[in-house]
């Protein structure tokens, strides 16, 4: 968001952003909105798009304290969601920093994948720093 939109990098809003990507390889994950999702595309309804959101509302909201209590900042993340056979809203998604942007609270260094994205030292040390704070704080 912050390349599309020209904002600084890390930059703190005001609120949390939703954003909902269609999931097809052959179009590049596209960003949509909530209409093409729902009437364009027909990939879910208004009703189940409002569950999803305020899901995703809620998981953020537990991240970051999560986080925070471990001197890390969850900058932005990415999840995925599906429908099982009875069509209950499922998570189809991993919460891990593949997934999360996360940086040092205090210094702002990065401690996920853009490690290796932006080629800044070994990802696995970083990996290994989010694993130690946890296990430090919650041992």
């Amino acid at each position: 968001m912050a390349k599309k939109l020209n904002l600084a990098e890390g930059v703190d809003l005001p609120q949390p952003i939703f954003e909902i990507c269609y999931k097809n390889d052959a179009l590049g994950d596209p960003l949509i909105n909530e209409d093409q999702a729902v009437y364009a595309l027909k990939l879910t309804t208004q009703e189940h798009l409002a569950t999803i959101k305020a899901t995703s509302l809620k998981i953020n909201s537990i991240l970051q304290k999560l986080f925070a209590k471990i001197n890390i900042k969850l900058v932005d993340f990415k999840i995925e969601f599906g429908y099982d056979l009875n069509q209950n809203i499922l998570l189809a998604d991993e919460i891990s920093p593949d997934s999360c942007r996360l940086w040092d609270l205090t210094t702002s260094q990065k401690l996920d994948k853009d490690i290796f994205r932006q080629d800044l030292g070994s990802l696995v040390d970083g990996y290994q720093e989010i694993i130690n704070r946890f296990f430090k704080k919650y041992d």
